[in-house]
Order: C-alpha cells, then structure tokens, then sequence
C-alpha cells in the first residue's frame, strides 16, 4: 500500500451526538438570533457595516474557521484512485455538475417564481432563487464523510470523489453560478462571484493543504489529533454565522413565519431527485453498492457553508438568498440521514440489479 493510501483513515468517524442533533442546534440559532436581533439592534447593525470590497470581515472569519477544518480532512493526492471506480465517479459528476444546479434552478423557478410567489415578498424573490441556486452549485465536502462511513461506503472512492469534486469547484462554481443566475435574469458582479471563490475556496484549500502536509510529516496521528481538537471550531463558526444571519433576517420571519418551510420544498425535492438519480443510475451501470452510496449522499448533500458565504458576500446579511441557505443548513442533517436510512434498507434490492448487470 502506498503512502498516500494509508492517509485515509483520517476520514471522521461516525456522527457525534452535536452533529445528529444540528438540526435542534440550528433551530435554537434562529430563536437565539432573532430575539437578539430585536432587541440588540445596534451591535448587529455595527457588526454588518464592518465590509471591505463587499466580504463583511466577522463572518469572512467564521467561514474560515468553518470550512479550514473540514478542508484539512481531504487528502487531493487521493486523486489517482479515481480511475478504480470510473462508473461510479462518472455518475456522481454527472449528477452533481450537470444536473443538480439546473435541477434546482428549475425547482426555484417553479416554486419562488409560481406557485409560492403570492406568499413571498416580490422584492426578495430573486433573491431566494439565487441562494437556492448557490445551495446547489457546490458539492458536499466535509459532512459526506460522515455519511458515507454511516452506509458503510467505499472510504477510498469518497475521498478519491470529494479530491475531484473540490478541485473542479475552484474552476467551476463561479461560471456555473454567473450562468445560472444570468438564465434567472438575476445580475451579480463577477468581481464579488470571483473574491468569493478566492477567498472561500482556493485559500482555504491552499492553507488546508499545506496545514495537512506539515501534520502528516509527524504522522498520520497528529493529523487525527488536530482534526478532533478542532472539528468543534467548525461547528462553533457555523453556529455564530446562523446567530448573526438570523439576528438580520428577524423581521421578515416574524412578518412571514412560512418562508423557511417554503423555502424548503425545492431544496427537499431536488435532495430526495438527485440521490435517487445517482443511486439508480449506479446500480444500472453495475457498481457496488458501496460505491452507489456515497455516490448518492455526494449528489444529494450541500457545501453549504459556502453557499452561506457567498450568498453573504453577494446580497447581504438581509437578503433573501442568505436566509435560503441557512434553510439549507436547517433541513440537512435529518433529511440525509432519511437518504442514509434509505440506501441501507435497500441494500439487497439494489445488489440484485446491480448483479445482473
């Protein structure tokens, strides 16, 4: 076994108890934020106006302390064992480049624009459309690991498609954004789209990276050691990002309670269409089951902590966009754990098609 391959096992391990219940967490973020935001205006108002060239500085920082760690677990010399399951890495690129963003940007446009646009604030309906197409347009990074371990999946093609995935992020989430947006008529400034990726993709992949060879020079368990010292930063950010966006988009809730649950019907559809996608065209092409997993959870989860900073950086703390990210954030953890529970019931079904093949 070469070198590479024996970095692997840095992979998480199952979920924590925080982890399965970040939905309950989240939830209290909203109550937490919301009522600050009430009755704490001014910190809140003060903390948004700390800008430069559009990036708000606090949560520039939160984003890095949320995405470095989770960065820090990807091992991009996995790359090379992309070829060991083509089929399966064909059919998670397919899903999550070609048909998830415009999946998503169809459910936007049926759902913001028609049939829940009596209910919304027309002002804010473009807004909502481009955080959902922001939600969509990056792949799962980190928390993918953690399902895929859930289903038992193959730990070398979940790191291999994760490399793949976050590499072709750097070059292509910010066309695919510009280009989903222009077809929704929604304009934004390439210059914000591409500080977005520099500073929320190809910097922290660049620190992440070399934080990780400097570890792995001392050996595979001071990497592990530093990932669980601070895997709770990650979640600790996340948290204090929700407050803060919250604290923002208190008003508009308490206006309208049933935007978030709204909100949530696209991206639950296009969850539950796309890891069904991914999964039956595995088990068509004959891969192994442990493969169709972590295949499915790629295609079917977000990378939404950058979709949360983006969305930030290009429409503002009170934009309609931010608040469907989060709503991104509110719905993942049980709704993949419902995939989860899915793909393993369906385990013997699945085998006897694939056998077939």
């Amino acid at each position: 076994m070469n070198t590479r391959t024996q970095h692997a096992p840095a992979a998480p391990a199952p979920m924590s108890l925080f982890e399965r219940w970040l939905t309950l967490w989240v939830a209290l973020c909203i109550v937490a934020g919301i009522t600050l935001g009430q009755l704490l205006p001014g910190p809140f108002q003060a903390i948004g106006r700390l800008e430069v060239a559009q990036v708000n500085l606090p949560v520039g920082l939160l984003i890095w302390v949320m995405i470095i760690p989770m960065l820090l677990k990807v091992d991009f010399g996995a790359l090379h064992q992309v070829g060991a399951h083509w089929r399966g890495i064909g059919v998670t690129l397919f899903v999550n480049w070609a048909v998830k963003p415009f999946s998503m940007a169809l459910l936007a446009w049926i759902f913001i624009r028609h049939v829940f646009a009596p209910w919304l604030p027309a002002e804010q309906l473009d807004s909502y459309v481009a955080g959902l197409i922001l939600l969509a347009a990056a792949p799962c990074t980190a928390m993918v690991f953690v399902w895929s371990r859930l289903t038992n999946g193959h730990p070398l093609f979940t790191l291999s498609q994760v490399a793949l995935n976050d590499t072709i992020m750097v070059f292509a989430f910010a066309p695919l954004v510009a280009l989903l947006l222009g077809l929704s008529a929604i304009t934004v400034p390439w210059a914000t789209l591409i500080t977005s990726v520099a500073l929320y993709i190809v910097v922290p992949v660049i620190v992440a990276q070399l934080w990780r060879r400097a570890l792995l020079r001392r050996g595979t368990a001071a990497l592990e050691a530093v990932l669980a010292r601070i895997g709770p930063w990650s979640i600790a950010a996340l948290l204090a990002t929700l407050v803060l966006l919250f604290a923002f988009q208190g008003r508009a809730i308490l206006q309208q309670p049933l935007v978030i649950v709204m909100l949530a019907v696209p991206i639950l559809i296009q969850v539950f269409f796309n890891s069904g996608l991914a999964y039956w065209l595995n088990r068509r092409v004959g891969e192994a089951h442990s493969v169709a997993c972590p295949s499915a959870l790629i295609g079917a989860s977000n990378f939404f902590e950058l979709a949360v900073a983006a969305a930030i950086s290009l429409f503002g703390f009170e934009s309609g966009a931010a608040l469907a990210t989060v709503v991104g954030v509110l719905i993942e953890v049980p709704v993949m754990l419902l995939v989860v529970n899915i793909v393993n019931r369906s385990k013997s079904w699945y085998e006897a098609g694939a056998a077939r093949r």
